[in-house]
């Protein structure tokens, strides 16, 4: 069942959409160094909470991006949203980095997991989170011309006051349920920025089944980068404006129990 981690706070319905506190941003830090932002958003399987975002976030080796460790904001109170503090998680232990990573037979995934120790959150920490009920099982439900949300923190921008992040509109761009180019993704098109990646693209549930209806949108796709073609004259020819998004449905392998 999908619910904010505390009970006492169940009955007292958000100032927001819930979609909005689902989707912390992602700081990136090396000891206490700033590193960057970027975006994501909590997915919870069963009992186990789990902060999902882009892996080139977390660890990006083609840039040099390390860090030891991530922070997030929580809302602390559903009405009054400027209520908030952070909460740090280490990214590695023992010398082992702690998130969980994937591929498929076309290559690596661009997403990732890192568990949250329920038992470390402050008290009263105000939490939605996606489940396996908000993913899409059959691809002919989402129509080419569904209205998508992303919902992140474009060059680490958002409502500082509140710690909320924006919404972008977008189209998919390439059938849904085909990967692109045989990757596991599809392509948006949406106006991005470097920091939204790892943010959620969702659609709207017209009827949402019981279980999802605290968060009422379905999970396609997480938002990786920006597709361009790499002969583009970028003197006279624009940029093409889509985007990469992982099906969300691999969410499925990287929380698997582990044997």
């Amino acid at each position: 069942m999908n619910h904010p981690v505390k009970e006492a706070t169940r009955s007292r319905s958000p100032a927001v959409d819930p979609l909005f506190l689902a989707t912390p941003g992602v700081a990136t830090f090396d000891n206490t160094r700033p590193l960057s932002n970027a975006s994501g958003f909590f997915f919870q399987r069963e009992d186990r909470l789990y902060l999902a975002t882009s892996r080139h976030v977390l660890y990006d080796p083609d840039s040099g991006h390390h860090p030891d460790r991530i922070e997030i904001t929580l809302h602390m109170d559903p009405l009054d949203l400027t209520r908030c503090t952070g909460f740090s998680m280490l990214l590695y232990a023992e010398g082992q980095s702690v998130w969980r990573q994937g591929s498929d037979s076309g290559g690596e995934i661009d997403m990732a997991v890192v568990e949250i120790d329920r038992s470390a959150l402050p008290e009263g920490a105000i939490i939605f989170a996606f489940t396996p009920d908000h993913l899409v099982r059959d691809f002919d439900t989402v129509p080419i011309d569904a209205a998508l949300c992303i919902a992140g923190f474009p060059l680490g921008f958002g409502d500082t006051v509140h710690q909320l992040p924006v919404l972008r509109h977008a189209a998919i761009a390439s059938p849904f349920g085909i990967r692109f180019q045989g990757r596991g993704y599809f392509l948006t098109d949406a106006r991005t920025h470097r920091g939204t990646s790892g943010a959620p693209v969702v659609m709207r549930m017209s009827e949402p089944v019981q279980s999802a209806q605290t968060l009422p949108w379905r999970l396609l796709g997480v938002h990786s980068a920006r597709m361009d073609m790499g002969n583009r004259d970028t003197l006279l020819d624009e940029s093409l404006g889509l985007n990469c998004a992982w099906y969300a449905d691999i969410l499925m392998t990287l929380t698997e129990p582990a044997g």
